[in-house]
């Protein structure tokens, strides 16, 4: 099966049931399905292998990406918060692709030599298009259906591949056909580049749910548009419903029955707060990877509440996990010489199945000789199969959902003449999961004001990245062989009080 194939069930299905955008003004499943082809043809008369999208989340992006996969082509989501040099170097990597790009983006895909159009031009483009009937669905299910760039554990974005057969095994794996209600419409406010977004599409098009997407997030925004679009289930990552929960606007949202969350560590206080706010709202926490085509374990509504409502230590101690593996993955909990661990164990969770893609581009599968993924993150099961979390095997920064890798930004600060040596380091944080603090050694004689180091990593990465702290040392913890010991320079970054940025 293929994306195609999902839209034209739809269609089948429930063909006039608004399934993209607001309620009055919104794209039917059969009106997505025309655009779509009136898409993959205008792929097809570009001569483009791929369809990149540089733009923020909106009904464009549906479109795309239906549109990319009729046309038998990848659709590639592009963080539009990169910098310059991250951009250029990434759209290298397709110099034959149709661009959709916001506006303020747009110099971005010319300067790579792409045809590009912004969202609104692309969607009048193909609304003005002749109406054609859909074409038998020919498109072969084991080529790329989107590419998702991630920093991963290293400095240079890599492209994840996720084929066709990966995102429809996750899709027939999650939802069951139709099963939605037609007044059902999801709330989504995650970046089209997340795979969230992605899986969220098309989850909620084979349900039969309206998706709608905010694209600048407010808590007084989020919750005006939960009550004025009836909106029935959400996807927030926990930093969203932190300051949802903290917002002095009036949090009544009757419609609301289901919130799901993930991406970063969950404060127990905002969890535990949110779920006495809204006491009839199903709350799920979805455990899952760009590699793995989004959710392999979840956290339901019944675990949550009987972990809110438990006195019994290790059942409370639930809302702290990611709940149990879905249907379709296989999960092992691995040591250092990936033997599988027993239950109560820290070790790395792997994991398997169809909708396991675990392939990059240029690179091909990163999976071991039984088909098993080491996703890098650090994890244990406990006696009744509920997985905890705890954060990367390697160093990466998870901070608010995204994965930030510190080799990323230490090589910006390392250009800076003043700067001798840098560690870059994740510290825990209430409100992000993980803030990011520099500790930086100058060179001898050197001096820099903290703002203009900020504003040099700044120039060269986006303000997410740029550290929210850096403290100057007169020598960073390494072995005897150099490497740096970065345990250590949590632990006094933790417990210091040197001179910071604001």
């Amino acid at each position: 099966m293929n994306l195609t194939m999902l839209l034209d069930m739809a269609v089948d299905g429930f063909g006039d049931r608004i399934v993209i955008g607001t309620r009055d003004a919104g794209i039917s499943a059969s009106r997505l399905q025309e655009l779509s082809i009136a898409g993959a043809a205008a792929i097809e008369d570009a001569g483009a292998d791929a369809v990149v999208y540089l733009a923020v989340n909106g009904p464009a992006f549906p479109v795309a990406m239906f549109s990319a996969a009729r046309a038998g082509v990848p659709l590639v989501p592009v963080n539009y918060r990169l910098g310059r040099e991250q951009l250029d170097a990434l759209l290298a990597n397709h110099p034959r692709a149709l661009g959709i790009a916001d506006p303020g983006q747009t110099e971005a895909l010319e300067r790579a030599g792409l045809p590009v159009r912004t969202p609104r031009q692309w969607l009048q483009e193909l609304a003005t298009s002749p109406v054609t009937d859909a074409e038998d669905n020919v498109v072969d299910v084991d080529i790329p259906a989107v590419v998702i760039y991630t920093s991963g554990t290293t400095s240079a974005p890599k492209g994840v591949l996720l084929r066709h057969e990966n995102l429809t095994s996750y899709v027939l794996g999650s939802v069951e056909f139709a099963s939605a209600e037609e007044a059902d419409a999801a709330l989504v406010s995650v970046p089209p580049y997340h795979i969230a977004a992605v899986a969220n599409v098309i989850t909620n098009l084979y349900a039969g749910r309206r998706t709608m997407v905010l694209e600048q997030f407010t808590p007084e925004q989020w919750l005006d548009t939960v009550r004025r679009e009836e909106i029935t289930n959400a996807l927030v990552v926990p930093t969203m419903l932190a300051r949802i929960i903290e917002s002095e606007a009036d949090k009544d949202v009757p419609s609301l029955r289901g919130l799901a969350y993930g991406g970063a560590p969950m404060p127990a206080r905002v969890l535990e707060r949110a779920l006495r706010l809204w006491p009839d709202t199903g709350f799920v926490n979805a455990y899952g990877l760009t590699e793995t085509s989004s959710t392999v374990a979840v956290l339901g509504p019944e675990d949550h509440r009987a972990a809110l409502a438990s006195d019994d230590e290790k059942v409370r101690a639930r809302l702290g996990s990611v709940g149990r593996v879905v249907p379709g993955v296989d999960l092992e909990i691995r040591d250092v010489d990936d033997t599988p661990v027993p239950p109560g164990v820290t070790g790395r969770i792997c994991v398997r199945g169809e909708q396991v893609s675990a392939e990059y581009a240029g690179i091909g599968r990163m999976v071991d000789d039984r088909g098993f993924f080491d996703t890098r993150d650090k994890g244990y099961l406990d006696e009744d199969g509920f997985l905890f979390v705890g954060g990367r095997v390697d160093d990466t920064i998870i901070r608010g959902a995204e994965n930030i890798a510190p080799a990323e930004i230490e090589d910006v600060m390392l250009r800076h003449p003043a700067v001798m040596d840098v560690a870059v380091v994740g510290i825990p944080d209430e409100e992000w999961g993980q803030r990011i603090e520099a500790a930086v050694v100058l060179d001898p004689g050197a001096t820099v004001d903290v703002e203009e180091l900020r504003n040099f990593v700044r120039e060269s990465l986006r303000s997410s990245k740029t550290p929210e702290r850096i403290v100057f040392w007169d020598e960073l913890p390494r072995t005897e062989t150099g490497k740096l010991v970065r345990r250590h320079v949590v632990a006094r970054l933790e417990n210091s009080e040197d001179a910071a940025s604001v």
